[in-house]
C-alpha cells in the first residue's frame, strides 16, 4: 500500500506535530507500507527535511511554498497531491487544510473539536480555516480518524459526519518524550531541580494556559493545601487570565512557562500529584505521561480523560472547586498500600497505548477508505 501523509505540521512543535512524527515513524516500520512524506513551507522546508531524515525508509516530497499559497491553490483545485506523488493508494491529511484530489481516497485525523465547544476562545480566522477543511472532507466523503470515542461523538454530533466513517484510533506517549525521560542523568536531574527550585512538595500541571484548562478553579482548589504544597504550572502563556485571577488569593502558584522535555520529565517524576482538571480534552495525553513516571493523577470526569485514565486516576467534577480539592486531598493522603495498588493500575493503563497499535489500526482505516472509494 502506497501511503502519502501530510508532514507539514511537524514544523510547529505542537501536539499534532508529535502525532504526525510518531505515526509516520510507526507506519514506516510496517513492511506492507510504502510511505511518502509530503510537506510545504517557504522558510522551514529544511526543518521538514531534517525531521524526515529521522524516519528511515521513507520517500519525501517537500515544496518550498508558504502554507497560505497551498491553501489558495487547493481552494481552486490546483496542484493536487497526486500530481507530485504518483501511484498513491491513499493520502492522510491533517485537519487544517485539505488537498483537492478527487482521484484518491483521503483520510484525516481530528484530535478534538474544542474550537467548536469553546468558540469564544477561537480566533475567527482559525475557525474559518477549520470549517473550510471540514466542509471539504465531507464533500470528498473522506474517512476520519478520531483519537478518542469522545472526539468521534463530537464529530458525528457537531459536524454531522456519518458515524460509520469516523474511526477511533488512540494515540500514545510520543517517543521523543520517552527518550528524553530515559536520558535524564542523576546529575542533570539535580541541576534541573536546583534551577526550578524544587525544594518543597508540589502539585503539578502542564499545558497551554487557555480557559478550558480550568486553571482558575485549580488555583482556588489548591489554596487549602498551599501551606504544605506548591502549585507548579508549566506551559506556554495562552489567553486565559489565571495569572491575574491568582493575585486575589493568599498563596500564589509558580508559572514556569515553556520547558524542555527533560525538565518536564523531572517535574512529572518528582510531583506528589499531577492535576489535570480540564473542562474538555479530545484525548488527554499528559495523563499517560504522568502515568509513565508513576505519578498519580487527578483529572476530570468528562470527555477523553475518562477514556485515557480508566481506573487509574482520581476523577473530579471540574466545575466544582470543592471536588478538585477533595480529589487532591485523597491522593495526597493515600496509604502506602493504596499507592502501590494505584501504581499497578497506572502501569497497566499506560501500556495499553502504543504507537505500533496506533499504526496498525490506522492502516485498517486506510483499507476501509480505499475499499469505499472504489
Amino acid at each position: 500500500m502506497h501511503v502519502g501523509i501530510d508532514f507539514t505540521s511537524v514544523i510547529y512543535g505542537r501536539g499534532v506535530s508529535r502525532y504526525t512524527q510518531n505515526l509516520s515513524r510507526s507506519l514506516a516500520q510496517l513492511p506492507e507500507i510504502q510511505l511518502t512524506l509530503f510537506g510545504y513551507s517557504l522558510r522551514q522546508k529544511d526543518v521538514l527535511e531534517t525531521q524526515a531524515e529521522k524516519i528511515p525508509g521513507v520517500a519525501t516530497q517537500f515544496l518550498r511554498l508558504p502554507t497560505s499559497a497551498i491553501e489558495k491553490l487547493w481552494q481552486f483545485g490546483l496542484k493536487p497531491v497526486s500530481g507530485y506523488i504518483p501511484n498513491l493508494d491513499v493520502f492522510h491529511s491533517w485537519d487544517w487544510v485539505q488537498p483537492p484530489d478527487k482521484n484518491i481516497p483521503i483520510v484525516s485525523t481530528i484530535h478534538d473539536l474544542a474550537i467548536l465547544k469553546f468558540p469564544k476562545t477561537a480566533h475567527p480566522a482559525i475557525l474559518k480555516a477549520h470549517e473550510r477543511s471540514w466542509k471539504m472532507l465531507k464533500e470528498h466523503r473522506s474517512h476520519i480518524i478520531a483519537v478518542s470515542q469522545t472526539t468521534k461523538t463530537d464529530i458525528v454530533k457537531l459536524l454531522g459526519y456519518p458515524a460509520y466513517m469516523v474511526h477511533v484510533v488512540h494515540e500514545a506517549v510520543p517517543e521523543e518524550f520517552l527518550k528524553a525521560a530515559d536520558s535524564v542523568t542523576e546529575e542533570q536531574e539535580l541541576l534541573i531541580k536546583e534551577k526550578l527550585v524544587l525544594n518543597r512538595p508540589y502539585i503539578f500541571f502542564v499545558g497551554t494556559r487557555e480557559p478550558r484548562k480550568n486553571l482558575t478553579r485549580l488555583i482556588q482548589a489548591w489554596q487549602p493545601l498551599a501551606s504544605e504544597y506548591d502549585l507548579l504550572i508549566a506551559g506556554e502563556s495562552g489567553w486565559d487570565e489565571s495569572d491575574l485571577a491568582a493575585k486575589q488569593y493568599k498563596y500564589q502558584p509558580r508559572f514556569l512557562g515553556r520547558i524542555t522535555d527533560k525538565a518536564l520529565s523531572v517535574l512529572y517524576a518528582n510531583a506528589e500529584v499531577f492535576a489535570f482538571p480540564s473542562l474538555y480534552e479530545g484525548f488527554g495525553l499528559p495523563i499517560l505521561e504522568s502515568f509513565h513516571h508513576g505519578t498519580p493523577v487527578v483529572t476530570s470526569n468528562n470527555s477523553g480523560m475518562i477514556e485515557v485514565a480508566g481506573n487509574a486516576a482520581e476523577f473530579v467534577n471540574p466545575e466544582s472547586v470543592e471536588s478538585i480539592t477533595l480529589g487532591l486531598q485523597k491522593i495526597l493522603n493515600e496509604t502506602t498500600e493504596e499507592q502501590k495498588k494505584r501504581l499497578q493500575r497506572m502501569i497497566i493503563r499506560q501500556q495499553m497505548f502504543n504507537w505500533e497499535t496506533t499504526a496498525r489500526e490506522t492502516v485498517a482505516v486506510y483499507k476501509q477508505a480505499i475499499q469505499d472509494f472504489k
